[in-house]
């Protein structure tokens, strides 16, 4: 059992990092849309996307373990 006070800062962080992730896929969205777009700076945006994805993952993952029966 996770103490309460850890949760609420797992979900708070949780929270955060999935708001930066929406945040990412929208400034994609709009950079790739544009003509000139900067391929680096798009790289660079998914690249950071991925990690949080994994982030996003391993909260989820600490908040509601598999539990064995």
């Amino acid at each position: 059992m996770m103490d309460p006070g850890l949760r609420v800062q797992f979900e708070a962080r949780l929270r955060e990092i999935e708001l930066e992730h929406r945040d990412l896929d929208m400034a994609i969205a709009r950079l790739t849309s544009d003509l000139l777009h900067d391929e680096l700076s798009i790289k660079r945006m998914k690249r950071r996307k991925l990690l949080l994805k994994d982030q996003i993952a391993s909260i989820k993952r600490q908040l509601d373990p598999d539990i064995l029966a």
